[in-house]
């Protein structure tokens, strides 16, 4: 579509009901290892596992300075801060109800965290929140005109871009240069267009399209679920550009990490990670392999810190009960 058209909203929504039944259905079909199935231990003064609270339905994760890390709850958005050399965890910003937190990006400059409010019908409300990331207070609420279900966050040193699964948008926030935050009536939708095809997408997560992101010398990538396609995605247009892959499908890929010119793709139904070395102009790359762990459990997005890869277990075939554990899977950067 291009830059001044209608996104187009007849698409049937992935309901409540729908969801409910789906868990129910991936559940009886993936057989996915069970909780502590592999046992927690160290991996260089690091923990191999990290648990994190029962019944939290975490589903993104990012890294803070030194050590920290950032984890949101689907369920209620609560925000939790841990640290990776020690594996504790605590609650940086407490959930309400009808709220929900998905993808998170640390701003490390005003050391902020931007988290992806999802939104009707499945989790909390079409929203962008934006925290201190050391109190935890609130600092601003951006709510999107025309946003569906926010999945992902990028941030630049310009904008903050967070992908919409719904539609095939981006919701954009500006950012001054001197730090100050823009009003709530700042924030705006950029229609993607070019090579982006919207589908509706029956496995394994129906109406899932542009899921996770991440930001490089100026352009975008961009994550369609449906597809299992990758995407670069000019930030000024809206325009993408499919990335070549040389025919590799990635099967509904969820968070990206970047590291340089490696990719790392969570490719939560197939319980591995994809590495992607990436060509220096950003349009194509050659897939190197996959990394995965026995204690993975639907994985949904990852980050790079002190060296190592740390995945957040979402869990998705198994109802989120008070007491359904949870936890962090540690991976090296290659095999």
């Amino acid at each position: 579509m291009t830059r001044g058209d209608t996104p187009n909203r007849d698409r049937p929504a992935l309901t409540m009901q729908r969801l409910v039944a789906l868990v129910g259905v991936l559940a009886f079909l993936a057989g996915s290892p069970a909780a502590g199935a592999s046992p927690a231990g160290q991996s260089g003064n690091f923990p191999a596992r990290i648990d994190l609270p029962n019944g939290s339905f975490p589903e993104g994760i990012e890294k803070g300075r030194g050590t920290s890390f950032f984890v949101g709850s689907l369920l209620d958005g609560t925000i939790w801060k841990g640290d990776l050399r020690t594996g504790s965890v605590r609650v940086l910003a407490a959930g309400a109800p009808g709220l929900a937190s998905a993808g998170i990006a640390y701003e490390a400059g005003r050391n902020r965290i931007w988290v992806a409010g999802v939104g009707p019908p499945l989790f909390g409300r079409a929203d962008v929140r934006v925290y201190d990331a050391s109190s935890g207070v609130l600092l601003a609420t951006y709510q999107p005109p025309g946003a569906g279900l926010l999945n992902d966050v990028a941030v630049t040193r310009n904008a903050v871009y967070v992908t919409d699964s719904s539609f095939p948008q981006l919701a954009v926030i500006p950012l001054a240069r001197d730090g100050t935050l823009p009003p709530p009536s700042a924030a705006t939708i950029l229609p993607v267009g070019g090579d982006w095809l919207q589908t509706p997408g029956d496995n394994p997560a129906p109406g899932i399209n542009m899921n996770g992101i991440v930001a490089e010398n100026g352009v975008l990538l961009v994550a369609q679920s449906s597809t299992g396609k990758l995407f670069r995605v000019d930030p000024a247009t809206g325009v993408a550009v499919e990335l070549d892959l040389g025919g590799i499908n990635l099967g509904y890929p969820d968070g990206l990490e970047l590291l340089g010119h490696t990719l790392y793709v969570v490719r939560p139904f197939q319980n591995r990670v994809t590495v992607v070395s990436l060509g220096a102009r950003l349009t194509g790359g050659v897939v190197l392999g996959d990394l995965t762990d026995p204690s993975f459990d639907i994985p949904s997005t990852a980050t790079v810190a002190a060296g190592r890869l740390w995945a957040v277990n979402l869990r998705f075939t198994t109802p989120p009960e008070p007491t359904t554990p949870y936890w962090i899977t540690q991976l090296p950067l290659r095999r």
